[in-house]
């Protein structure tokens, strides 16, 4: 379907603007002067759209816009693949269209709709928005929009239609420039800050393309996958920081930046304990709020000798990038010709065009936004005014159209036709009312076509008002497709009764280990406990440690309703304040989970270690255990320092952790300073082998009893946490040696990457530049030298943590993966962090799907083991081979495995346990990595709008802040106290003067008496200093401080000329924070260098009025202010 959207700009009535206007036209008319003698208001409007779309800074009123369409050829989608099973791609999004290059249709456009008030990902189809309790008609909406027949104002005299747009390639020319290396697939990234540019990963080339420009980025949205023709060597861009003379120096910014990419890294999963820090998959820095640009590779934000050009259309290096047909071809032909460009010219970024979108993102049908209401409402009354002197004007009823603001600045502003909004916001509209402007809605874009400058959109429902909680929530949920807590009926129903018990077959097949001493460890406030531990001293003076599981994959039985509800949700998802499990609580919280005094089903793994780390003998199988007590990691770290022991049992009281069956505290006790010792033996071993550990501090809120964040602080993983890791990191490692051996081809494991090799060379000259070695040839030197440097800055522990946020940076993402997807390349099954060449997920079944696929394969090896030693004795009448373990011991037998009784008994076994196909484990793999990433954003956001929450009720917060980039425009600082970056702007402030020092990278900050400066540019675009600085007259701070015995813990005092109330953190000094009250204000004039400390002021922005964030000033006083 393809749209034409009319917009005309109605004259505004104001003086002002008829003195902007004024001031346009000699502009317009250089620019083009024979099209401003013959444009209308409405030919005018695609530059207008256009420079709204790029810079979001222009007011225009969209006040009637009509809308066509055609149809086009359909696709039909089909959720079952060749075996029967729902491909995990089908599973979550089920209501969704399968979208193929220019294969929509109409039909299939209007059924996504009208499921779209269901929730996306919601397999019972149940209403998931209240807030909109209207029914919604969208066959009727749509139909409404697309029926009329009304001329495009991309029209020439001719009515021929303007195009806004190059079109996109066939499918046909699409799949034969591929083939013959002309174009190339690539996923599509936009720069959150700067829209207008976009970078485009393509396998095999290890720097981005650059995609500059609305013209050149071709209607692509955030998370396309792309066919990018790349540009001639001559068209490319100066790459950042890079030398030589820039004849835009203007727009090159954060000249002294660390390398600007995403933090990886783990993140709270809930239990704190498995990963951390080795699998790369969520950022380390939870509160970046969208800072960084792109979230993958490159941060955009620096611009690369990008300038504008009329109608949209962009330059790079001064030259117009070619958007043109598949029969044109550029001289970058083949994927080696661009990476011997790249190789033969470091200091240049390839740059490109999208030809076509291949595959289009999720993200457009999640959008979340806010209406223009007021403009909309504003240019209605002034539509009404002109209709009575104008008959070609339109009225409301016949095509009127309201603007759509996303709040993810990586989506375009959109367009959406009033007929088609829901009837409780039809109602609110007819009424006036302009607080429906508050409201967040959900949208999605339903048509972008090549004569439309914005998209168009659909408003699906209403979340509530975007500064309060609940809403943004939900919001953030639906943005990432996560369904809600409940779960259906028909999941519900392959749960046993509450009443469940052990059934006594199980502990006929099973080992049964009541009798020994298991205990979990987690944090206090864990209800899905899905590991426990056990240590035993054996006679020849090594140890035998247990690791058990919970045997999740006794309940979730394969393809049944229960199976298809976890594999939709993928993962269980912590957001602070609440929980959305995997699995229904009833097996999460109970039945599955090991509580200490009941008896549970497991899955157990033994090693014989000795007192070098050596593990000399395994054993693994399906167990029956029952729990002896719940430490939590605050217990357990009590009895590794020694200040908690059987005689404190008394004195703690209710603190101490309460014992079942036979064993008493000293037992419990002794196990944990033996694992405690044996951890530390392999954790030696770990790193000695060339692991790498990129750990720092975590910030965490403080909530009060309503929910309320009132405070943060940090949490340090301590001995406890690595005590568990280190077992739970060996079990992984087991599951996955087996596994791989056992079935090869269908063998479900995680792999880590390398990382991206320029930015670990730009992080290496950064640090070189400050006088800090780094040694990046491999993980092992790479977390030596960081060592050394925590060492050398034991005295700015703020610094190494910075630090150590950035070397996670060019850290790729560990991503879950079949075996036969990588069966030619081995060694790209190695997981880089930890320095091991196998790896998998195997101890978290409760809350991650992939868990629950390798316990079934491990299962399926242990039956096979089982099948193929009874075949073997009972052919050669052997006894006493019960103790043999050709598949699942610490030596694998091959030739078992390859011999004809072995291949039958691992077929029998993987089809007793119905294993998925390889093509099946494929998109499993695929979409359980598209989940653990959705979970990622969403838990993200959420820490995002509770940070946010926090500085909206303390109104301000004093903090002192790292200067990590500078330039001639704006500052990028690190405040530790919230691990947050944020960006400074100074440029076009009025009464204020900087001055940029190329030579020595410094720049000078200074208050200009007279207030009034001349800068480039519209004097519109002009900020108060106030934006930028919170100046105080050094009299007001004296008094502050003299105003003693009022401060609470965030440091709340009445100062400032507008009696607001500034905090600064309590006494942090462990982490390098100063105290509120120790917050100095600078003077002006401000020196600032890379690596300076400077005060700042943090403050809330956005809510009801827009995207929320968190603001960032310098903290100054000065006589002048």
């Amino acid at each position: 379907m393809r749209g034409v959207i009319e917009q005309s700009v109605v004259e505004r009535c104001e003086d002002v603007d008829k003195e902007k206007k004024k001031r346009r036209r000699p502009r317009r008319a250089k620019q083009n002067a024979s099209a401003s003698a013959m444009c209308s208001s409405a030919n005018e409007m695609p530059l207008e759209a256009t420079e709204c779309l790029e810079n979001g800074g222009i007011n225009y009123d969209t006040t009637s816009m009509s809308y066509s369409a055609s149809k086009q050829r359909g696709s039909e989608t089909n959720p079952l693949d060749n075996h029967g099973l729902h491909k995990a791609s089908d599973v979550a999004f089920t209501s969704l269209p399968t979208m193929r290059l220019n294969e929509q249709t109409l039909n299939t456009e209007v059924e996504s709709i009208n499921n779209q008030h269901i929730f996306p990902s919601d397999p019972s189809r149940r209403k998931f928005s209240k807030s909109c309790p209207v029914p919604i008609d969208y066959q009727q909406s749509i139909q409404s929009v697309t029926n009329q027949n009304i001329p495009s104002p991309y029209q020439d005299e001719d009515c021929t239609p303007r195009r806004c747009f190059t079109p996109h390639w066939s499918i046909e020319a699409v799949s034969e420039a591929l083939e013959k290396g002309n174009v190339f697939r690539a996923s599509f990234r936009v720069n959150a800050h700067n829209r207008i540019e976009a970078y485009c990963t393509i396998e095999g080339v290890k720097t981005d393309v650059l995609i500059s420009g609305v013209a050149s980025q071709n209607r692509a949205v955030e998370g396309d996958i792309v066919a990018v023709k790349v540009d001639p060597i001559s068209l490319w861009s100066k790459m950042k920081g890079s030398t030589g003379f820039s004849n835009n120096t203007g727009l090159t910014e954060d000249r002294n930046l660390l390398p600007d990419v995403t933090f990886v890294g783990d993140s709270w999963k809930g239990k704190n304990k498995v990963d951390v820090g080795f699998d790369f998959d969520h950022e380390r820095n939870h509160f970046l709020l969208h800072e960084k640009g792109s979230p993958y590779e490159d941060n955009a934000s620096s611009r690369e000798n990008v300038s504008r050009e009329p109608m949209g259309h962009y330059r790079v290096n001064g030259h117009h990038p070619p958007v043109s047909g598949p029969s044109h071809f550029s001289n970058m032909d083949s994927l080696e010709e661009i990476c011997a460009a790249i190789d033969s010219f470091p200091s240049k970024r390839p740059t490109g065009s999208v030809v076509a979108v291949i595959e289009k993102s999720l993200r457009r049908v999640a959008v979340i936004g806010f209406l223009s209401i007021r403009q909309w409402l504003s240019s209605c009354g002034l539509h009404r005014k002109g209709t009575k002197m104008n008959r070609h004007y339109l009225s409301p009823s016949d095509g009127e159209y309201i603007q759509l603001t996303p709040t993810d600045p990586k989506l375009p502003k959109m367009v959406v036709p009033v007929r088609g909004l829901p009837n409780c916001i039809k109602k609110r509209l007819d009424n006036g009312d302009a607080s429906m402007e508050m409201e967040l809605v959900a949208a999605q874009i339903i048509d972008w076509g090549e004569e439309s400058s914005l998209p168009l959109a659909q408003v699906m429902h209403i979340f509530g008002r975007g500064g309060e909680i609940e809403p943004r929530i939900a919001a953030i949920l639906f943005e990432n497709a996560i369904l809600p807590s409940e779960f259906s009926p028909e999941s519900l129903s392959c749960l046993p009764p509450v009443s469940w018990k052990v059934p006594q077959e199980e502990f006929e097949r099973r080992r049964d280990l009541r009798n020994l001493c298991i205990f979990t460890i987690d944090p206090s406030t864990a209800t899905d406990l899905d590991d426990a531990l056990s240590v035993e001293k054996l006679f020849d003076g090594n140890y035998r440690v247990g690791v058990h599981i919970a045997d999740v994959s006794y309940f979730v039985l394969p393809d049944g309703f229960l199976d298809s509800e976890a594999q939709s949700r993928s993962t269980s998802i912590y957001l602070l304040q609440r929980k959305l499990p995997m699995l229904p609580p009833l097996l999460s919280e109970n039945l599955g989970s090991l509580i200490p005094g009941v008896d549970r089903l497991a899955f157990s793994i033994f090693w014989d270690i000795n007192v070098a780390g050596d593990v000399v003998d395994r054993w693994i199988g399906r167990t029956v255990i029952n729990s002896c007590c719940k430490l939590s990691y605050e217990h357990a770290q009590g009895i590794i320092d020694g200040i908690f022991d059987s005689e404190d049992s008394k004195i703690l009281g209710n603190d101490c952790p309460q014992l079942h069956g036979h064993f008493k505290l000293p037992d419990v006790i002794r196990s944990v300073k033996d694992l405690h010792a044996i951890s530390k033996t392999l954790r030696t071993n770990r790193f000695n082998n060339g692991a790498l550990l990129l750990d720092g501090v975590e910030v965490i809120l403080l909530f009060d009893e309503n929910g309320i964040p009132y405070d943060s602080s940090f949490s340090v993983q301590k001995d406890s946490n690595f005590l568990v890791e280190e077992f739970m990191l060996l079990a992984n490692r087991t599951a996955a040696e087996v596994t791989s051996k056992a079935f090869p081809d269908n063998a479900l494991l995680r792999r880590h990457p390398e990382p991206n090799l320029r930015k670990l060379r730009e992080f290496e000259a950064f640090c070189s530049k400050h006088g800090l070695e780094l040694d990046t040839s491999s993980s092992g030197r790479f977390h030596h030298s960081l060592e050394q440097i925590r060492v050398k800055l034991k005295n700015d522990t703020v610094l190494f943590n910075i630090l150590l946020s950035y070397a996670s940076r060019p850290m790729q993402l560990a991503t879950y993966f079949c075996t036969s997807d990588l069966k030619e390349n081995k060694n790209g099954w190695s997981h880089y962090a930890l320095a091991v060449p196998l790896y998998t997920h195997f101890t978290s079944p409760l809350r991650r799907y992939p868990d629950v696929i390798v316990h079934r394969i491990l299962a399926a090896a242990i039956e096979a083991e089982e099948l193929y030693i009874k075949q073997v004795a009972k052919m050669r009448k052997v006894k006493n081979w019960e103790e043999v373990r050709c598949f699942t011991g610490i030596h694998f037998d091959k030739n078992a495995a390859e011999s004809v009784e072995g291949r039958k008994s691992l077929s029998v076994a993987a089809s007793k346990h119905q294993l998925p196909c390889t093509e099946v484990l494929v998109n499993v793999a695929a979409y359980c990595n598209e989940r653990k990433l959705a979970s990622r954003h969403a838990k993200d956001g959420c820490e995002r709008l509770y940070m946010w929450v926090l500085l909206k009720k303390k109104e301000i917060l004093l903090s002192e802040a790292r200067v990590l980039g500078l330039g001639p425009r704006f500052m990028t600082i690190y405040i530790h106290k919230l691990a947050i970056e944020r960006r400074i702007y100074y440029d076009e402030v009025e009464g204020l003067t900087t001055e940029w020092l190329d030579a020595t990278s410094t720049l000078v900050v200074n208050l200009s008496i007279n207030k009034c400066s001349y800068w480039r540019g519209n004097q519109g675009k002009y900020r108060r200093v106030e934006d930028v600085a919170w100046v105080i007259p050094p009299c007001l701070k004296q008094e502050a401080d003299a105003f003693e015995g009022t401060v609470d813990k965030w440091g709340a005092t009445s100062v400032g000329r507008d009696n607001v109330a500034s905090m600064g953190p309590s006494c942090t000094t462990e982490s390098g924070v100063s105290d509120a009250n120790e917050i100095e204000p600078s003077f002006f004039p401000l020196t600032v260098r890379t690596l300076s400390t400077i005060p700042v002021v943090l403050h809330a922005v956005g809510g009801d009025d827009g995207p929320l964030d968190i603001g960032a000033r310098l903290y100054m006083s000065s006589y002048y202010g």
